[in-house]
């Protein structure tokens, strides 16, 4: 059954992904948009977004980390963005796959790699089936710990056929309204819901955001986590103080299952502290990552 998806109007295609900065690539599971700057013989950072916001989340850390001299990799994940919006399952195997096939295809066999939100349950569970391709692991405000608390109207969206009418049809205000409580200062609201919006005129979007709720990615990846610390990564931290998508109390059980981990928490933030206040967080990254 076909539901309409008001609001997207757009194809993705070689024309209209010429309005994206970066690269693209053929994956065994789709077109992937990307970017990679930096020394090709210096240590690598590949970055990785979360559940719904695509790799303009990594702005200014993906532009300090090169000038820093690392070889940076940051990218789309399927279903957002200018990447491919498959008609499958928005599941952990779907994209860890994606991470694996894109490092392969770029020839990176060794990164340190950093996950914000649903990244942090995508880099664990990459980690813990592929260890040998990550040398330092850090987390940025993570999923994951336990269930993620949804809003009503995401709540609703997970049910059969009523989820489709509820997202097709009323969906696009209330999902660029609700990305406003990522953020701690108001100022900075308008400008993320102009960019967010962008992706959200590409046909298959709010597909993938249904199926990826559906897929259970927004549920607990504790034991996944607990694994990932037995093999002993060095590990940072990083929590927004104020953040009310996963709430800092997580960091507790994150802690717990990661205990060779390094802490950190940034005052008046949000769930995305590093883009809230890259002055702050920017230098704790370098100093960790330059170690």
């Amino acid at each position: 059954m076909s539901f309409p998806y008001l609001g997207e109007t757009k194809e993705l295609n070689e024309t209209t992904r010429k309005e994206a900065n970066g690269s693209f690539i053929t994956l065994p599971c789709g077109v992937t948009h990307y970017e990679l700057q930096g020394p090709e013989n210096s240590s690598t950072v590949t970055l990785v977004h979360g559940f719904s916001v695509p790799y303009f989340i990594f702005d200014s850390t993906f532009e300090f980390l090169v000038k820093a001299g690392f070889r940076v990799l940051r990218y789309d994940l399927l279903g957002r963005g200018f990447s491919d919006r498959p008609n499958v399952d928005y599941n952990i195997h779907l994209f860890t796959q994606q991470l694996k096939d894109l490092l392969d295809a770029l020839g990176l066999k060794s990164t340190n790699l950093l996950g914000l939100s649903m990244g942090g349950p995508i880099t664990a569970a990459f980690i813990s089936r592929h260890p040998g391709y990550v040398d330092k692991h850090v987390l940025i405000d993570p999923a994951g710990a336990e269930r993620v608390a949804l809003s009503h109207l995401l709540e609703v969206v997970k049910m059969p056929i009523l989820g489709e009418l509820a997202l097709g049809l009323f969906g696009s205000a209330n999902m660029v309204k609700n990305i406003a409580s990522d953020l701690f200062d108001p100022k900075s609201v308008e400008h993320f819901q102009e960019q967010y919006k962008i992706q959200m005129q590409y046909k298959g979007f709010k597909r993938a955001i249904l199926s990826t709720m559906r897929s259970d990615m927004l549920e607990s990846f504790l034991e996944t986590y607990v694994e990932v610390g037995k093999l002993k990564k060095t590990s940072l931290l990083i929590w927004g103080k104020n953040d009310r998508t996963v709430p800092f109390e997580n960091s507790k059980i994150i802690l717990k299952a990661l205990p060779h981990t390094e802490f950190l928490f940034i005052e008046n933030c949000g769930h995305i502290p590093h883009y809230e206040k890259p002055e702050v967080v920017n230098p704790i990254l370098l100093e960790f990552l330059s170690k």
